[in-house]
């Protein structure tokens, strides 16, 4: 199966778009989206991060990132400062990687090493959450109001009133319902 059809890609910020491997998180039913080591290297490799392979150890680590990042970022849309747990791995994800930036055909991506891609990667994810989280934008930080979805956005809107993750997913979901109610 293709990554577009099993993950949401459509957030632009990429730690953002890793905790949208649950749906429906405000739900009744929250779905795992990355319920095997095959997936969260299919995962990767969508984001741009490709991994030779991906071991049930490194899932868990993934796993335990991905939820430290929606926690640390729900704190900060409700303008609260994240739990220091959640920032410590972070910290600790952060600092375990070695990957390098790398300007390639005029776009900008990751080289991970030959050693250690997991942790490269995972070491991605947790630097571009730190810098969104504890950026100058951290006030446009923003939790979806689509029902049952609470998915964590950057409103990069105007007038900072965008209330979606998504328009075309969320957002008119909520348009169809309330044409549906008239």
């Amino acid at each position: 199966m293709e990554a577009r059809q099993l993950f949401r890609l459509d957030n632009e910020v990429l730690a953002f778009r890793f905790t949208a491997t649950v749906s429906d998180r405000a739900g009744t039913a929250p779905r795992e989206r990355l319920s095997s080591p095959d997936l969260l290297e299919l995962w990767l490799d969508a984001a741009g991060l490709g991994v030779p392979g991906v071991s049930p150890a490194e899932l868990r680590e993934a796993i335990a990132l991905r939820e430290a990042i929606y926690r640390a970022g729900s704190a900060v849309a409700a303008t609260r400062h994240p739990h220091p747990g959640d920032a410590t791995i972070l910290n600790r994800v952060a600092a375990a990687g070695r990957p390098r930036p790398a300007l390639d055909n005029g776009l900008a991506v990751w080289h991970l090493s030959g050693k250690s891609p997991v942790p490269d990667a995972l070491g991605v994810l947790a630097a571009e959450a730190i810098r969104i989280l504890g950026g100058p934008d951290r006030s446009r930080i923003k939790a979806c109001e689509g029902p049952g979805c609470a998915g964590l956005f950057l409103d990069t809107s105007r007038g900072a009133n965008r209330r979606w993750c998504s328009m075309n997913t969320c957002g008119n979901r909520v348009k169809k319902a309330r044409l549906a109610d008239r």
